[in-house]
């Protein structure tokens, strides 16, 4: 079982936002990421991803990263290199945290110190679960598309059509929604709460 208390934990800052369940491929040169690959995958262990909230995913001279607080851990389940120096990952995110404290080591790579979110709670209230059913089918709809024009899906199999965490989860992944508001989502401690909210997004947008 994983510690609550995580330290030194690696951390890759981005422009996306994780989901537990969820699949983020990533194209990886740089020094200080190839060597946390190299790091993660000796030692079995996943590293934080986190949005960015101010600087850049690539290194700049003189512009520090701040990470949101809110991250999701990422375990790597496949890595190949098809250029020399590049390395290609599939990531899946597993659990949330939270960061105390983050600072910048000598080879240029974020580390942090905190502790993991809770799982969400299941949902049970009827208002929520009211919503379950047409999210579901939404998202069924696009699995289906992507399927028939022969795109890579972006989720991980098996998919969890009952579950409105999950389907709360791939939905904020998808829906074109601005990096806050994605984060935000992520970082609510109640399933029910991002079905809800997921739901009024699309109502009101006429994705329904």
């Amino acid at each position: 079982m994983m510690a609550e208390t995580l330290q030194d934990l690696p951390l890759f800052p981005l422009g996306t936002v994780l989901f537990p369940d969820g699949l983020l491929p990533l194209r990886v040169f740089e020094a200080r990421y190839l060597d946390m690959t190299r790091e993660c995958l000796r030692e079995a262990k996943p590293f934080g991803v986190c949005l960015i909230r101010e600087g850049a995913e690539v290194a700049q001279a003189g512009v520090d990263v701040v990470p949101e607080t809110v991250g999701c851990l990422a375990e790597i389940i496949d890595c190949d290199m098809q250029h020399l120096g590049v390395l290609l990952l599939r990531t899946r995110g597993t659990h949330r945290f939270h960061l105390n404290a983050w600072r910048t080591g000598a080879d240029g790579l974020l580390r942090g110190d905190g502790k993991l979110v809770p799982a969400d709670p299941p949902v049970d209230d009827p208002a929520d679960l009211h919503c379950l059913p047409p999210c579901a089918a939404v998202l069924r709809r696009i699995v289906e598309t992507l399927g028939e024009r022969d795109t890579n899906l972006p989720f991980l199999e098996p998919f969890h059509f009952d579950d409105p965490c999950w389907v709360g989860n791939r939905l904020a992944e998808v829906l074109p929604l601005p990096l806050g508001a994605r984060q935000k989502l992520m970082a609510l401690e109640h399933a029910g709460a991002r079905l809800r909210l997921v739901h009024q997004f699309m109502e009101k947008h006429q994705l329904l």
